[in-house]
């Protein structure tokens, strides 16, 4: 029987991995970064933007190798440094406002101002910072899709930083309150957002703060995202780690707490590694959210 394997979502068989082996050796003056933004263009791996997954594709190849079907070329170091994948993140500190501590109420604040940062632009490099410094799981950077929200006050002042990714690969919660099987969930997971990171900067006292962002947020985020990707997200989530937080600001916007993880990395499908327990809670952006992702073709 020809063996079947699947990687990120997609289904590789024999005559697949005959052909990729093939192609790659024709090509062994190839650096991993180049073959993989090739097989973007031969498998037609793009967004609905056009922009290609070459990032997916090393992950893909990357992982065909480490389970020994493939061979690739060594990593080249300078395509590393180039493509920003060895150097730590930099920051123009110059740029960051001195720490003043804000203790106020919220209308004091309104209205607050969303920025989406653009790259290598001072406020990408104030989010990052901020979230590497402050945030208890610290920041690297984001790959894939993903949603960054740098939000200041009336005056200027930042307060706050959000970022949304890809959603967690499987939630048997989640699947089950959407109506998902496994064929369906590969599908159409990229219809789903994850808050990896919320953060009120530390010196930032306001009540009822959180509970405000994520509001305005959720009213907003199905179009930034159809604007930035050029296809729709019409459910959010996010994990709450239970010994840390209470999940107060997302039960005040009305967020939905479905159960809670079994202490598994969001991306873990394997097994194989353990994390603290999460409670996990949802957000439907529409009201027919689970017509749009068990049933439409968008």
């Amino acid at each position: 029987m020809m063996s079947v394997h699947t990687i990120q979502g997609r289904v590789i068989g024999e005559e697949d991995l005959h052909w990729l082996r093939a192609w790659i050796g024709e090509h062994s003056d190839w650096s991993r970064f180049r073959l993989a933004k090739e097989l973007c263009k031969v498998w037609n791996w793009s967004s609905a933007t056009g922009q290609l997954k070459d990032f997916a594709a090393r992950t893909f190849l990357r992982k065909l190798m480490e389970r020994g079907l493939i061979s690739l070329p060594p990593v080249v170091k300078s395509m590393q440094r180039r493509h920003g994948f060895a150097t730590p993140l930099q920051y123009d500190m110059q740029s960051i406002a001195p720490i003043v501590s804000i203790a106020a109420s919220l209308s004091e604040l309104l209205p607050l101002e969303f920025i989406i940062p653009e790259a290598v632009s001072h406020e990408q490099q104030h989010f990052h910072h901020y979230l590497s410094a402050h945030h208890y799981l610290g920041f690297n950077r984001t790959v894939g899709e993903n949603m960054k929200y740098l939000i200041r006050d009336r005056y200027g002042r930042d307060i706050a930083c959000v970022l949304f990714g890809a959603a967690a690969w499987k939630i048997i919660h989640r699947d089950r309150f959407i109506g998902w099987d496994s064929s369906v969930r590969s599908q159409r997971l990229s219809w789903i957002a994850n808050n990896t990171r919320f953060l009120i900067l530390p010196w930032v006292r306001v009540p009822h703060l959180a509970s405000h962002i994520l509001g305005r947020i959720l009213r907003r985020i199905r179009v930034d995202w159809q604007a930035k990707y050029g296809h729709p997200i019409w459910l959010v989530e996010t994990f709450v780690e239970r010994e840390r937080f209470a999940g107060i600001c997302y039960k005040a916007a009305n967020w939905k707490h479905i159960g809670s993880t079994k202490g598994r990395s969001r991306q873990d499908r394997y097994n194989a590694l353990s994390v603290p327990v999460k409670d996990i809670y949802l957000y439907p952006l529409v009201k027919n959210f689970r017509e749009k992702l068990c049933y439409e073709n968008t």
